[in-house]
Formats: C-alpha cells, structure tokens, sequence
C-alpha cells in the first residue's frame, strides 16, 4: 500500500509531467498524438516513478513510450527544473503503456454484440 508522502509525490509528477508533454510533447512524438499522464506510481523510497501513460491517435502505441525513452534526459532534466523546488531528488522514471480505455472500448464492444445477438435470438 502506497504512503501518503508517496501518493502526494506521485500526483505531484503526474501533474508536471502532464505539463511536460503539453509543452515538449509535439516535438518528441509529433502533433498527431493525444498522449495523457493516467497515473504515476512511487517506490517506497521515492527513487523511482512510474510513469502510465495513455495514447490516442496511432494504432503503434509502443512507439510512443520507445520515443519518450529516447527523449529520457531532455525530459528529466526539464522535469527537475518544474518540480526540483518541491522535492531534494527527482526520481528515476521509468515509461508504461496504460491501456485501460483500450479494454474498457473492447468490452464495450462485446457487450453490445452479445446484447444484439440476444435481441435477434429473442425475434
């Protein structure tokens, strides 16, 4: 269970590496991609982020994350300079594909051709 002191830092980076992204993120993965911060986990010793983040507009999702990765001391050190006054010691950050909406549309989209196919057995 993640401690007070942890969720606070973790909803501190999410919000600036929201920030981060809005600003930076065009010139990383380019203006077609909608790419959101969902949420941002911390090891109990607060030295590593885990950074989930949410893709819209490409089917390559992977690709995002890999172009983040490359980007990693740009994005970093522009993280330190937003939240360097809050905290002694930005964390590690480490890059994950949060692909819960994805499921969330795929169920959706089973449950209603289950549902029609209920209708036209019911006719």
């Amino acid at each position: 269970m993640e401690s007070i002191r942890q969720k606070q830092i973790g909803e501190l980076l999410r919000r600036y590496f929201g920030m981060l992204l809005t600003e930076e993120g065009s010139n990383i993965y380019g203006r077609d991609k909608l790419v959101t911060v969902t949420e941002v986990k911390m090891t109990p010793d607060l030295l590593i982020a885990k950074i989930y983040i949410s893709v819209y507009g490409t089917e390559n999702k992977q690709e995002v994350i890999l172009e983040l990765e490359d980007n990693y001391p740009r994005l970093r050190q522009a993280l330190a300079s937003k939240a360097g006054k809050h905290m002694r010691r930005v964390p590690e950050l480490e890059f994950f594909l949060d692909d819960t909406i994805d499921e969330m549309y795929r169920v959706d989209a089973l449950l209603n051709r289950v549902s029609e196919d209920d209708q036209n057995i019911g006719k």
